[in-house]
């Protein structure tokens, strides 16, 4: 069952292109159009079923019932004034930027019809080249509705994330941002850290422990900057957190503590085995 007669993706990327590529394998829009800044992106896009037309003039989205945006946060808030002369008031309109307080503050004075998502899926890797059909499957998309948010806006983009995979929670922007500080941000932050402080010539050494660990250091730099950037108190807060962590290992390292070092050590361990039994158990539905 079609949602939309016609659906803008703003940013053909691995999640836009992934978002575009579930929409028309579900026929769930009569059309897809793309938008990217690469003429590259667009010819991918279009070569790999994502969308039907794709441009890199943004006047593309005029008819669209419903707007997609998959850039980084900063570009996301940019485009705001330029989005809004192109789409009509009952337009949906909503992003997939991972972090919150800042887009929908300034989306929601402009657009009836906005509600803020976060599907917390993706990979390290990025482009079009990367996006499959069912990255959302079996995930957990956030929604961050406000007071204003209208009724109807926030049923249909429950709909959409469900139409495409995902399971949806509602959370205030604040609440978003500030777990997603600890959760994604506090990661990429110690993934970037620790390759930082690793020796050249000690890389060739590295076991899969280190692999692992690291995997996100691959995230693209530019996008990871600028969602530092948008959450900088809540991620600052979270440094700290793990500031005083490090802090009291090394403070049971140089004291030889074992009971101390123990204890911190089982926790962790204990946390690590919730975050696996909580991966495998269901998702919970929405509210």
């Amino acid at each position: 069952m079609k949602l939309f007669k016609k659906v803008g993706i703003v940013g053909t990327g691995l999640i836009g292109g992934s978002i575009a590529l579930a929409i028309r394998k579900k026929r769930l829009a009569g059309e897809v159009v793309g938008i990217s800044r690469r003429r590259k992106s667009i010819r991918d896009a279009k070569s790999r079923g994502a969308i039907d037309r794709g441009s890199q003039d943004l006047k593309i989205i005029r008819g669209c019932d419903a707007v997609i945006l998959a850039t980084p946060v900063e570009t996301i808030i940019k485009m705001a004034p330029a989005i809004s002369k192109l789409v009509s008031r009952d337009c949906l309109v909503t992003d997939v930027g991972s972090t919150k307080v800042e887009i929908v503050k300034v989306f929601s004075k402009i657009f009836p019809n906005f509600i803020g998502s976060h599907p917390l899926a993706g990979s390290e890797k990025t482009g079009i080249l990367q996006a499959h059909v069912d990255l959302f499957k079996n995930s957990l998309c956030i929604l961050t509705p406000t007071e204003a948010t209208s009724t109807a806006a926030l049923k249909i983009t429950k709909v959409l994330w469900q139409r495409l995979g995902a399971q949806t929670v509602l959370l205030t922007p604040k609440s978003h941002d500030r777990i997603l500080s600890f959760v994604s941000h506090l990661p990429h932050v110690a993934a970037f850290a620790l390759m930082g402080v690793l020796p050249k010539d000690y890389l060739r050494f590295a076991s899969s422990g280190l692999k692992d660990m690291t995997r996100i250091a691959r995230s693209d730099g530019e996008l990871w900057v600028q969602i530092f950037l948008s959450n900088p108190k809540n991620l600052v807060k979270a440094i700290e957190s793990l500031d005083a962590q490090l802090s009291q290992i090394k403070g049971a390292l140089r004291r030889k503590d074992k009971k101390l070092l123990k204890g911190i050590l089982e926790r962790a361990r204990t946390k690590r085995r919730i975050l696996e039994e909580n991966s495998k158990s269901q998702i919970p539905n929405s509210k």
